[in-house]
């Protein structure tokens, strides 16, 4: 599959990070959704929103991103979605497998570049 048919939500209430991983995805012909909140992603999600890959940020205010991958699991919104978890915290992760998590990549040592490939061979690796 082409890069430029994969449909990402980028949820991560770091707005500087956000608008670079939302850059480095477009450079590589990917389509971008950004949203800073889980309520946010919600909202795209319940109305209609589809997506190939969910990269879920863990640690966020009001909701964080193990209750969003909660609801989404729960509502069955985007049943077919690989989810990408994106954080600086390893320990979130056990909890985040629970919900049949794709991958995860640890933002402290990941480049921007790098993250774009990951969550790429990640969604590779779900859909042979």
């Amino acid at each position: 599959m082409e890069n430029t048919q994969l449909k990402i939500l980028l949820v991560d209430d770091d707005r500087f990070l956000l608008d670079m991983y939302s850059l480095k995805f477009k450079k590589s012909g990917i389509e971008v959704g950004a949203v800073s909140s889980s309520p946010a992603a919600l909202e795209k999600l319940r109305t209609g929103g589809v997506y190939d890959v969910l990269i879920l940020d863990i640690i966020m205010p009001n909701m964080d991103g193990i209750e969003l991958l909660k609801t989404i699991r729960a509502e069955k919104l985007v049943p077919n979605a690989t989810i990408v978890m994106l954080t600086n915290q390893s320990e979130d992760l056990e909890k985040a497998k629970q919900y049949n998590v794709d991958g995860y990549i640890i933002k402290a040592t990941t480049i921007p570049s790098e993250v774009v490939e990951s969550v790429v061979a990640i969604y590779k690796n779900k859909t042979k």
